[in-house]
């Protein structure tokens, strides 16, 4: 496989230069000529100070094969920073697509997390909306401790090509780092958080116009009023962006 280009720094972590078609040829790539699993995980502003905070999420991330875009805010960074004309790659519509070249190539998926009602409703809608997507096994995200080797030997078993872990952030993650080693088949594994819960229609996505206008996470907000604990970090991703960018400038 050939190498991607530059892998880009946006303050403490990283992004690689792709947009959806690239992200999907890098799929295909990784399951047609890896000899092992290909971690795919999403980066957004939040990631610039969760990662950095704990040394195991941090080298997972470090080690992934491929960090999406998956935040308005890190592409204005990276085209701030570098000069980079990056487009967002929302991890629930890469999800989505690689579900769609999956059932055209041949290539088979396992899922793993989410509630059991969420995991078996996204399944069963994903199989009406692509008939042809060989869906090799799924487990709901309460598996115990105790439990985990006969997950992986699940996992295994079935033969799958692509893993999807809907375990939330850090979890996905570190669960990765720890198992990609007893994964016998599995060539891609992408971290996709909650996005079951969308396909199963539990959560609703931002409407097409939100998301043209790169405002999901301004329309997440207003729905989920909660979630300023978590963006509430944005203005100061914003500001240290900007300073990151003022130091260049001045050598």
């Amino acid at each position: 496989m050939q190498p991607l280009t530059e892998r880009l720094h946006i303050l403490d972590v990283w992004v690689d230069p792709v947009n959806m078609a690239g992200a999907l040829e890098r799929v295909d790539e990784f399951v047609t000529k890896g000899k092992k699993p290909h971690a795919i995980f999403a980066v957004n502003p939040e990631k610039t100070f969760s990662v950095t905070k704990d040394s195991d999420l941090y080298e997972s991330f470090r080690e992934a094969e491929l960090l999406i875009p998956d935040g308005i805010g890190v592409v204005l960074a990276a085209r701030l920073l570098h000069g980079a004309k990056l487009s967002r790659v929302p991890g629930v519509e890469l999800m989505d697509n690689i579900c769609s070249l999956a059932a055209r190539k041949g290539y088979k998926v396992f899922f793993y997390g989410a509630k059991e009602e969420i995991s078996r409703t996204s399944i069963e809608k994903l199989q009406v909306r692509y008939p042809e997507l060989q869906i090799a096994g799924r487990a709901n995200g309460y598996v115990k401790e105790e439990e985990m080797p006969a997950l992986i030997k699940q996992i295994n078993e079935s033969q799958a090509d692509i893993l999807f872990l809907a375990l939330g952030s850090p979890r996905q993650e570190k669960w990765f780092t720890t198992h990609k080693g007893s994964l016998a088949s599995v060539k891609v594994c992408q971290g996709i958080g909650g996005t079951l819960d969308t396909i199963a229609g539990t959560v609703k996505r931002a409407p097409k116009l939100w998301c043209d206008a790169n405002a999901e996470w301004l329309y997440r907000l207003l729905s989920e009023p909660k979630r300023i604990k978590r963006q509430k970090v944005l203005p100061v991703f914003a500001y240290q962006v900007l300073l990151a960018k003022a130091r260049m400038m001045m050598g």
